[in-house]
């Protein structure tokens, strides 16, 4: 295993929408080991896509069980992920590996339903609220050439430099 470079704004390889994967091998999962390390070196990451590294397939991990009294489903590798359905909308505040200086306010569902698959080609059904749900919406905008900064409520009012980026 080995912590990959991680991808930062403004690199154009960030824009680029991801292909759906196609085989599930052992190739793909020893990437998926890479990419997790990854997301685990970085300081306070709970997600991370596989287009953040230059690698533009739709693979996800999001794991915000570090976070305490947040409601969450553990440690989750999504594949070709796909939101079914969502309701309610809500402002938070989000960070982002690829943006280092910045966080800004979004607007996220509140409520989505998703289906993916894991790294052995399982189907998955999930059904995620509150932080975890902006978490894994976050995650699958990358895989749509998609940064919170596309999707703050307010460039002007919405967006704060980072004063720490800390570890959590």
């Amino acid at each position: 295993m080995a912590a990959l470079e991680i991808l930062t704004y403004p690199d154009a390889r960030l824009e680029r929408i991801a292909q759906p994967v196609e085989r599930f091998d052992d190739a793909l999962r020893a990437f998926i080991a890479d990419l997790e390390e990854t997301m685990r070196a970085g300081p306070g990451g709970v997600g991370i896509a596989a287009p953040q590294t230059g690698r533009a397939e739709r693979i996800v991990i999001v794991d915000v069980s570090s976070k305490p009294r947040i409601k969450h489903h553990g440690r989750l590798v999504l594949v070709n992920p796909e939101i079914t359905h969502w309701e309610g909308f809500v402002v938070g505040r989000e960070g982002c590996m690829s943006v280092p200086d910045y966080t800004g306010n979004v607007i996220r569902a509140e409520r989505i339903t998703l289906e993916a698959f894991d790294e052995f080609g399982s189907e998955l059904h999930y059904e995620f609220e509150g932080y975890e749900a902006r978490a894994v919406q976050h995650e699958i905008d990358h895989l749509d050439g998609l940064l919170f900064l596309d999707r703050l409520v307010s460039r002007r009012n919405d967006l704060f430099r980072r004063k720490v980026y800390q570890k959590a």
